[in-house]
């Protein structure tokens, strides 16, 4: 599951040459739709390009080289990260099958790493394992310079890989949500990886976050994966739709992984009605080449864009959009098959 240094297998160095070669007509057109003058950012747009390559960071006893990011005092710097079975669990060692191995200490230190780097006030995190996984993690950031005391556990049917939150700021409230099931080809199922809801009493105000680990792209005997996906698309989209509703004002943060591609049944059930106050923005952000991708399946040598943050309307104008990315440190790679994304907000 691992990629060379530069990337050989990487659909980058031919987006790049486009991506030259049109710079001149992208900025025309930006400054003809009344656009600001560098390339396009709204709510499905990207921040603008950067060619910086960030400095290398060890951890252990880390002196850690930070990203000095020019957002404002008053932001808040969210990050969301399918860490990749940061748990124990039967894993592959030199070809063999090993019972009961934690993620291996390289892939933990390369996470640290990231995080640190990017400096954090809440991450929302995907695919850990116990509630002493999450400490761990919670610790060696602490170590790595990243205090984010307040933590949330939770988690749905599937009770290996769970959703977490790590915040600098305290949780105001967590709600669980226990009964989140659906009917699907004459079967009760419950939704994999359940819903965390918390709301993060943040200095730039309130703010709530739905996250999702929606079912996977691999096939099971139970049900067909597609249609799951779709029904815990469904099961979310109602907790936004909920929140939403009782206070249009709400600034509301859903993400997570969500498994399947922008124009995917799920992802538009997710987003909602194009019109009105449950609609949800869609933070289209891109890496410093300008892609898009955030999952990388080795088994099918396929780039997918899996993993999403949707916003309410009411947070639009507060988004640092040339300070949103998705995280491409030459780090990824030993971290997780995805990418992580900087959400930031003032």
């Amino acid at each position: 599951m691992r990629l060379s240094p530069i990337f050989s297998n990487a659909p980058g160095f031919l987006g790049a040459f486009l991506l030259a070669l049109s710079a001149t007509s992208c900025e025309k057109e930006s400054k003809a739709a009344g656009e600001w003058s560098g390339p396009v950012v709204t709510a499905d747009a990207a921040p603008p390009e950067t060619s910086a390559e960030p400095a290398p960071v060890v951890i252990g006893k880390p002196e850690v080289s930070i990203i000095q990011e020019p957002d404002s005092p008053g932001s808040l710097r969210f990050i969301a990260y399918n860490i990749e079975n940061w748990l124990t669990m039967d894993r592959y060692v030199d070809g063999k099958r090993v019972n009961s191995k934690p993620k291996p200490d390289s892939e933990k230190e390369a996470i640290v790493t990231i995080l640190a780097r990017h400096q954090p006030d809440v991450v929302g995190i995907c695919e850990i394992g116990t509630k002493e996984d999450l400490a761990e993690l919670q610790q060696l950031l602490k170590e790595a310079g990243v205090d984010l005391p307040h933590a949330h556990h939770t988690g749905g049917a599937d009770d290996t890989r769970r959703l977490a939150m790590l915040s600098r700021f305290p949780f105001a409230s967590t709600q669980l949500h226990e009964s989140l099931e659906y009917e699907l080809e004459g079967k009760t199922m419950g939704m994999g990886r359940g819903i965390l809801d918390a709301t993060v009493d943040s200095p730039i105000g309130p703010i709530r976050f739905l996250g999702a680990h929606l079912k996977s792209k691999r096939e099971i005997p139970e049900a067909d994966q597609e249609m799951m996906r779709r029904a815990e698309a469904h099961l979310l989209r109602d907790q936004a739709t909920s929140i939403l509703t009782a206070d249009p004002s709400a600034r509301l943060i859903v993400y997570g992984d969500m498994n399947d591609t922008r124009q995917a049944s799920a992802i538009r059930t997710i987003r909602g009605p194009s019109k009105g106050p449950t609609k949800l923005g869609m933070a289209f952000m891109r890496d410093s080449r300008a892609e898009t991708w955030t999952h990388f399946w080795e088994y099918q040598d396929v780039y997918s864009r899996f993993d999403y943050v949707f916003f309410s309307m009411p947070m639009t104008d507060g988004v640092l959009w040339d300070e949103c990315r998705i995280i491409d440190d030459p780090e990824w790679k030993d971290a997780s098959d995805h990418r992580a994304l900087l959400f930031v907000l003032e």
